[in-house]
């Protein structure tokens, strides 16, 4: 027989990418995957184009060329508030996904115990999964997503080497506080985890909230590996092109398993990016500006329909319960997108509990007009329902 490695079971293709293929088959509105189909900044596309006609389109630094991670470390002074030396601290990754990894593997070793908060996002999870390490599930508790403080500290045993802070989050938007982080920050330096922070939405904030890095604060700075990358700020989700930031003695591990893995980013790509940072901060305030916008309008849109949407203080998803003559959200998601032609994706993608059972996930990444016409359709369905009998049995 020839064999399936062991670490794939129980593996299959994600919610998120399987409503994004249906979605395809009946022609909808893709609300369901974050690909963020938004235009592509001025910037970008000259940087990119410049490093291709000028040949430079060999392998770089495995840490990356030295002017992205100056200005990556410039803009983590400038935003962040995290001073990091470019040249020890800081390495280019294929996407934040791919410094996840990396970071994953230079840390931990197997059977480890890693805390998750729930809801959480799918491919933290499944990367741990594969690679071996172990998850722990600690909710948090809707509709403001707070953290059961009880259930943390719980979940901290001898062989707890880590805890993921996914901020602002995937998928419930929820965006970590000072306090919040320096409480998280104390447990971790207790039990002699590492704080693995996911800041991939770090621009996308609502109602004049301020992102804070856990690394940013002094009693946290030397335990937090920080990963962001530029597909959400950039709406460039295909170039995988991200970060990791960490103190020199886990960065250079981190760096060693980027290089293994993927050798390096794209080098014609992290040129690109090195020319968008130069961008000025009316960009990013305009950009948190019309998500905002955005998520307005689908919260309403949703709570016309009959759902009871999380509204998201960060990030540019929302979870939203489900009407109540559903069965559960795979039922929900495929009613909504045989229907009304709009793909969500089910909860039960985020949650190890059965709250995942009564809930969908809802990406407003679009340009207005096709997030506009994706609310028409989801108060059409509402309508459509109501004028049904209710469904007995």
């Amino acid at each position: 027989m020839t064999q399936i490695s062991d670490r794939l079971r129980g593996l299959v293709q994600s919610d998120i990418r399987r409503m994004s293929r249906e979605c395809e088959r009946v022609g909808g509105i893709n609300l369901g995957q974050g690909i963020c189909d938004l235009p592509t900044i001025p910037e970008l596309v000259d940087g990119a184009i410049e490093a291709i006609r000028s040949c430079k389109a060999t392998y770089s630094k495995f840490e990356g060329i030295d002017i992205l991670r100056e200005r990556i470390a410039r803009k983590m002074l400038h935003y962040n508030g995290v001073q990091c030396d470019p040249a020890k601290e800081v390495v280019v990754t294929v996407g934040s996904s791919g410094g996840f990894a990396a970071a994953a593997l230079a840390t931990l070793n197997a059977g480890d115990e890693v805390i998750l908060f729930e809801p959480y996002y799918g491919y933290h999870l499944n990367t741990l999964a594969v690679l071996g390490f172990k998850t722990k599930f600690v909710p948090l508790i809707a509709p403001d997503w707070t953290i059961d403080w009880t259930a943390l500290e719980a979940a901290f045993t001898p062989r707890t080497k880590a805890i993921v802070v996914c901020t602002p989050s995937n998928p419930s938007g929820k965006m970590f506080t000072r306090d919040e982080l320096l409480r998280i920050g104390a447990l971790c330096r207790q039990h002699g985890a590492w704080v693995i922070t996911d800041e991939i939405y770090e621009y996308i904030v609502n109602d004049g909230r301020k992102h804070v890095s856990i690394a940013s604060l002094p009693e946290c700075r030397d335990l937090t590996i920080t990963i962001s990358g530029f597909s959400k700020t950039f709406s460039i989700t295909g170039w995988r092109v991200g970060y990791v930031v960490a103190d020199p003695r886990v960065a250079g591990p981190i760096g060693l398993m980027n290089d293994l893995f993927s050798i390096c980013a794209p080098t014609p790509l992290q040129w690109g990016v090195a020319r968008a940072l130069e961008v000025g901060d009316d960009y990013y305030r305009d950009l948190a500006a019309d998500y905002q916008k955005k998520r307005d309008v689908l919260a309403a849109a949703l709570t016309e329909a009959g759902f009871k949407p999380s509204v998201p203080q960060g990030a540019y998803y929302m979870l939203a319960e489900i009407p109540e003559e559903f069965r559960d959200s795979s039922e929900a998601a495929q009613a909504l997108l045989e229907q009304a032609r709009v793909a969500s994706v089910p909860g039960t993608a985020f949650f190890a509990s059965e709250t995942g059972k009564r809930m969908l996930r809802f990406c407003y990444a679009k340009d207005f007009a096709a997030l506009e016409e994706a609310c028409k359709r989801i108060r059409e369905f509402h309508v459509g329902r109501v004028l049904q009998p209710a469904r007995t049995g």
